[in-house]
């Protein structure tokens, strides 16, 4: 009578493709729901921020903002605030 050395029954299984899909499809969700949390708590985070300024203080934020994106574009002011900004004091 001839006796294998292993049993089929025992040893590792193999994943059928449909149960790797469906793991992947988890790990995705899991890992948009973590990356929407975190934006939102970033969100959440700057929103409390600005509320604790002033409304002048949101006004200086607001056009350094601006100013800032602007230079990072590249661009300069446009001619007639260049014109008639106000001289510094010295």
């Amino acid at each position: 009578m001839p006796v294998c050395a292993q049993d089929k029954g025992t040893g590792p299984k193999e994943k059928s493709i449909a149960s790797e899909r469906k793991l992947r499809k988890l790990e995705r969700k899991e890992s948009r729901e973590k990356r929407k949390k975190e934006k939102a708590e970033r969100k959440a985070v700057k929103a409390h921020h600005k509320r604790l300024q002033t409304k002048t203080v949101q006004k200086r934020m607001k056009q350094s903002k601006k100013r800032a994106t602007l230079n990072n574009e590249n661009k300069r002011e446009p001619f007639f605030k260049r014109w008639f900004k106000k001289k510094k004091k010295v």
